[in-house]
């Protein structure tokens, strides 16, 4: 009997080749008949690499052309790094399945000092998210801040090549390329609040398609699901991205969710941050819940300014 053969589309870098055959190595562990190939796709994001992201615009910035070729059934399904993809969802398309978490936290690595507090001042830290430099700012105003892109072994060699005194990267793709020995320290979420989704890996698939969709189905995991849904749903109301620096975290407790949630001036003062505990089978209206309080006390004004300046 031939298989059954499906076709994920992939960005090219390894980290997402390596994310893609994670979910590849699952779909074929609970379907034996399934044939599975990866397609790469180059995205904008992929191609201009001269310019700090929150130039660019972030609608999309890693993730259309993917979503065109799933529109245009040139794949099946897309795996995205969901912190990479918009709020706003092609109206033919939605997530299928949410992969279990991986740590959601940023690390600082660094061979020259093993903890942030440890940095001298004027000390040149680099990273290409607002966020995290906003919460470098916020901590440390004498830091020097230094954009930097490329996926994660190139910012890795530009770190020594350049003489970097630290970088931020997230910890889950440092965990998935196997780098855990370049942390010199994860830091905590009341110093640094993570992105929206980060660490999470969510499966695209077109709303249509009942079969994926229920091929997909066992690969979910709930909590993930859940505390993505609520983080969205704070950036979607706040209408942010890689353009504004706002972090949140959600946690599952119980029957409960805890979300945290941060906006900041680009320069890391003032920020505006809080948490909101709700029932978890209502994770959309506890981010719109913190987002509108948030705005309410100051946000608000931020937000304003940053466009203002757009």
């Amino acid at each position: 009997m031939s298989k059954r053969r499906i076709v994920i589309g992939s960005r090219g870098s390894r980290l997402a080749l390596t994310q893609s055959e994670m979910v590849k190595s699952l779909l074929v562990q609970q379907h034996a008949d399934l044939s599975v190939d990866i397609k790469i796709i180059k995205t904008k994001g992929d191609v201009i690499l001269d310019t700090p992201l929150a130039k660019i615009g972030d609608k999309g910035l890693f993730t259309k052309e993917i979503e065109d070729a799933l529109l245009n059934n040139e794949i099946d399904l897309a795996v995205h790094s969901m912190k990479d993809l918009p709020t706003l969802l092609p109206k033919e398309l939605k997530i299928g399945a949410v992969l279990k978490r991986e740590d959601p936290r940023d690390a600082f690595i660094s061979h020259k000092y093993r903890r942030f507090i440890d940095l001298p001042r004027g000390a040149i830290i680099a990273t290409s998210s607002l966020r995290r430099g906003a919460n470098v700012l916020m901590h440390r105003p004498d830091l020097k801040l230094v954009d930097i892109r490329g996926n994660v072994d190139t910012r890795l060699r530009k770190l020594i090549k350049f003489d970097y005194d630290g970088m931020i990267l997230a910890v889950a793709g440092l965990i998935r390329l196997g780098y855990q020995s370049e942390i010199s320290e994860i830091i905590s979420p009341e110093l640094m609040l993570t992105a929206a989704a980060q660490g999470a890996l969510g499966i695209e698939i077109r709303e249509t398609d009942a079969s994926m969709s229920e091929l997909i189905a066992p690969l979910n995991d709930q909590d993930a699901e859940i505390c993505v849904r609520a983080e969205r749903a704070f950036l979607k109301r706040l209408e942010g991205g890689c353009q504004v620096p706002i972090g949140t975290l959600a946690t599952v407790q119980n029957e409960s969710i805890v979300l945290k949630g941060i906006v900041s001036a680009l320069n890391g003062k003032p920020s505006f941050r809080d948490e909101i505990k709700g029932e978890k089978n209502e994770p959309e209206h506890l981010g719109e819940k913190l987002a509108e309080h948030l705005l309410a006390v100051g946000a608000q004004n931020i937000l304003n300014e940053i466009y203002r300046e757009k």
